[in-house]
């Protein structure tokens, strides 16, 4: 039977810290605001990480690690159509352009990269299933999760912080009386500047997280670092300064219910 939940209850990291004490091997599937993952483990280690419709074949991901350029991934996509990643690899291996520490080196790269995308989602339906294995012509790897999971922690913590500083995300970012003199004095990625140029009182920052696809985690990550830097102000939409504190935009957890609801979970999983 397959056990299903909430991020919003049940945090992901928490998920992979049951999965690695359980042992279990199996599917978890995460379907988020708009997009969905699929996560395979063996014997309570990582084999597998897919999400949304990203190109995932053997090639993009080769290309991602920049083992070869894109214009090699394209040719090899061409020429083996019909072939699946296995056959890909060893293709690639026995004609000497790859070794096969560069094949698994860049699959476990990628599954680890999307773990690290799957930390950020605060939001969605996950079903773990211990009948489903990794794809035939997929090619698994072996991660232990300990350092993902402590990863994973340290990131709710920042999460937790950051929603008790920006409660809402219907509130609206206005830029400072004089802000050109310390966007000057920033280092802003790309990312930032997105932000940055829809910075307006009638711009939610939930708007803004819709347009430049980011979820609730980076458009606040990101409106915080600008808050601290002097950048912004935050104010209601239409640019009214707030006269009270934004409500939380989740409702408070009854910490005995999490806490039984957490029990429930972990026994659950371990009976599989």
């Amino acid at each position: 039977m397959a056990l299903r939940g909430n991020l919003r209850d049940f945090s992901f990291t928490q998920i992979l810290n049951l999965v690695n004490l359980a042992q279990k091997t199996g599917l978890l599937t995460v379907e988020g605001p708009g997009e969905m993952a699929h996560v395979y483990f063996r014997d309570g280690k990582l084999a597998l990480a897919l999400i949304g419709r990203e190109e995932s074949d053997l090639s993009a991901i080769l290309a991602r690690s920049r083992k070869i350029t894109a214009n090699q991934a394209r040719v090899i996509r061409e020429r083996t159509r019909t072939m699946t990643d296995k056959e890909v690899g060893l293709l690639l291996i026995n004609a000497g352009y790859l070794s096969q520490k560069d094949v698994l080196d860049s699959l476990q790269l990628y599954s680890i990269e999307v773990i690290r995308r799957l930390f950020t989602w605060v939001e969605g339906i996950f079903q773990f299933d211990q009948s489903s294995a990794v794809p035939s012509g997929k090619i698994p790897v072996r991660v232990d999760l300990e350092n993902l999971i402590v990863e994973g922690s340290r990131q709710l913590r920042e999460w937790e912080q950051l929603q008790e500083e920006i409660p809402s995300l219907d509130m609206a970012l206005k830029f400072t009386d004089r802000p050109g003199t310390n966007l000057r004095h920033l280092n802003l990625n790309l990312e930032e500047w997105r932000v940055v140029r829809y910075v307006n009182p009638k711009n939610s920052m939930r708007q803004i997280a819709q347009v430049t696809h980011m979820n609730d985690l980076e458009i606040r990550r990101i409106a915080y670092a600008l808050l601290q830097a002097g950048v912004v102000d935050i104010v209601r939409p239409g640019g009214t300064p707030p006269v009270m504190p934004p409500p939380r935009s989740l409702p408070p957890v009854n910490k005995e219910e999490h806490k039984s609801l957490v029990q429930r979970l972990i026994n659950r999983i371990r009976s599989l």
